[in-house]
């Protein structure tokens, strides 16, 4: 697959004009107000979807007593309980999911150099359903403990296993055979998952919804065990952002630049682990999140990874929080989990990106 468009280094220096005299010194001032401000926004936008998380579903809170609840306790028993017991730990989990897929997919693109990875097209999050699957088959493993290290397991080995595929001479990566490598793999485990979950269908009851990716159950002994590895993983995506953009030039000039490559993938994989699997621990298999986000970040910052991989980390969260406060309301009784919403909104999304880059070989 060859794409029309080249990535491109962030400017290091003052530009110039066609005469060789220097643009306007206050250019890169600028351009740094514009995303401050831009980043400035989104998180305006977070915390309204996360006032909106905790207010809206099937009975509707208003946000004086969702206030009251969070800090004195409310009068009322009924709203206590659905404030502090669902809707502070499922806006909780959105947001830590969110992070972790979204910076998830800013890393694997910029790794591939692929504009269309995303943790679950390349079969990330379907390697860490599998694993929790598995484990629940042949162990019995329900504990929420238990599905962290293994989803992580599954992560690491998808990812792996999903660049191997991938990787040609030299260490290099065709577009093309990544893409497909992630997609049949995902599709490979999807459907040894479910034949899985159908063998004892009582046992997996818990497993279904997860599947699905709902936020509806997920509780604090899920997301305490599995947000300390998302944030660590985000900081390492942040420390890896200035090697990410010697990566992007490609391998030859980013050696010739004094980039270690092979480090930088090492760390990216682990990192795309710890973000992924500790992700999908918590909500499932999520998809699209991951693709969605890094493209708007990029429209939005300009190439550098690390505004790209900043403003993730605020935007998915409000993506999947958005997701999930739709899934809520578009049904009289009863919701729709926000996995499904995001594969609804995802889909058209990868065939825009799908047409919008030449496909030379597929």
């Amino acid at each position: 697959m060859e794409t029309d468009e080249r990535p491109t280094a962030p400017a290091a220096g003052g530009a110039t004009d066609a005469a060789g005299g220097a643009v306007g010194a206050d250019v890169p001032v600028r351009a740094l107000s514009t995303k401050l401000v831009g980043l400035g926004i989104a998180l305006l936008v977070l915390l309204a979807g996360c006032a909106l998380s905790l207010t809206v579903g099937s009975t509707s809170i208003s946000l004086d007593v969702v206030w009251r609840a969070l800090l004195h306790g409310s009068e009322d028993s009924f709203q206590q309980a659905v404030v502090i017991d669902d809707r502070l730990p499922r806006t909780v989990a959105a947001l830590v999911a969110g992070l972790g897929l979204g910076v998830a997919g800013a890393l694997i693109q910029a790794v591939t150099r692929n504009p269309l990875a995303d943790p679950g097209i390349l079969g990330v999050t379907a390697g860490s359903a599998f694993a929790v699957a598995l484990g629940i088959a042949l162990a019995g493993a329900v504990a929420p403990s238990t599905y962290l290290w293994l989803a992580f397991l599954g992560a690491l080995v998808a990812t792996v296993l999903v660049y191997t595929i991938g990787a040609v001479h030299r260490g290099s990566v065709s577009i093309a055979r990544l893409t497909l490598a992630g997609v049949a793999l995902a599709a490979l485990l999807n459907g040894i998952t479910s034949g899985l979950v159908l063998t004892n269908p009582r046992s997996f009851d818990a497993l279904r919804a997860w599947q699905a990716g709902s936020l509806k159950t997920r509780g604090w002994e899920v997301i305490v065990p599995a947000a300390p590895w998302v944030v660590a993983g985000v900081v390492v995506a942040l420390l890896l952002g200035r090697a990410l953009n010697a990566v992007a030039l490609g391998d030859d000039l980013a050696s010739s630049l004094g980039a270690n490559v092979f480090r930088t993938r090492v760390v990216a994989v682990l990192a795309i682990t710890l973000l992924a699997g500790g992700a999908t621990a918590i909500a499932g298999p999520i998809t699209f999140i991951g693709l969605m986000v890094p493209h708007v970040a990029r429209r939005i910052s300009g190439p550098d990874q690390r505004w790209i991989i900043g403003f993730s980390v605020v935007l998915a969260p409000v993506l999947l929080l958005v997701a999930d406060i739709v899934g809520r309301l578009l049904l009289p009784v009863g919701e729709i989990p926000a996995g499904i919403v995001t594969a609804v909104l995802g889909a058209p999304v990868l065939v825009v990106l799908a047409r919008r880059y030449r496909v030379a070989a597929l």
